[in-house]
């Protein structure tokens, strides 16, 4: 079987520094999908959605490779939280994550265009957050890391201070969950090692 070349639908650096982790230096391809066009309200349905619409969107421009979609979302009490605007935001959405619990989704798609297949899966990992001082988020926030992830946090960076326990798949946290990512390329035909550099 032919081992087509690896591209990665999105600009995330943090799914860049996951992919290479594990042996896979991506071609990185970002989509400019316009994600409010997506009025799901279902956070499972959502993020596969999104990630199917980014990994479409440049499809174009690979007529052989394997193309890899993601989108993350936040669920709290039933509510969809993407990345904050800007730090008012940021602020009064950790003001509600402290000291409570929240589900990551994050969607995956691989598309193999040169089988023409596609399979699209769904992770979730439930967080835990710390009990923060309003003077502790005010100071993350200030930092503006919240203002570039999903659900205002990233757990490989100083957002794992505030971060009590997880449940579930640790890398789908940071963006893209590995063993399912494994999985999805078993379903496809390959194995993960073939696509080491």
């Amino acid at each position: 079987m032919t081992i087509p070349p690896f591209v990665l639908a999105s600009a995330s650096p943090a799914r860049r520094r996951l992919l290479q982790t594990v042996g896979i230096e991506p071609i990185v391809c970002p989509s400019d999908f316009d994600e409010s066009q997506i009025p799901l309200t279902e956070p499972g349905n959502l993020v596969q959605t999104l990630a199917k619409c980014k990994a479409e969107t440049v499809i174009s421009q690979f007529p052989s490779a394997l193309i890899m979609g993601c989108d993350s979302v936040l669920a709290i009490n039933g509510e969809i939280y993407g990345k904050p605007a800007n730090a008012d935001e940021a602020i009064a959405r950790w003001q509600l994550m402290q000291d409570n619990v929240g589900d990551l989704y994050t969607g995956h798609i691989l598309i193999d265009t040169i089988q023409n297949r596609s399979v699209v899966k769904c992770q979730v990992t439930r967080v835990y957050f710390a009990k923060m001082s309003d003077r502790a988020i005010s100071a993350y926030v200030a930092t503006d890391e919240p203002l570039k992830c999903a659900g205002a946090f990233a757990l490989e960076g100083f957002g794992s201070l505030f971060v009590e326990k997880i449940e579930g798949c640790h890398s789908n946290v940071i963006g893209l969950s590995l063993p399912l990512l494994r999985q999805m390329l078993a379903d496809l035909g390959y194995e993960v090692t073939d696509f080491w550099s």
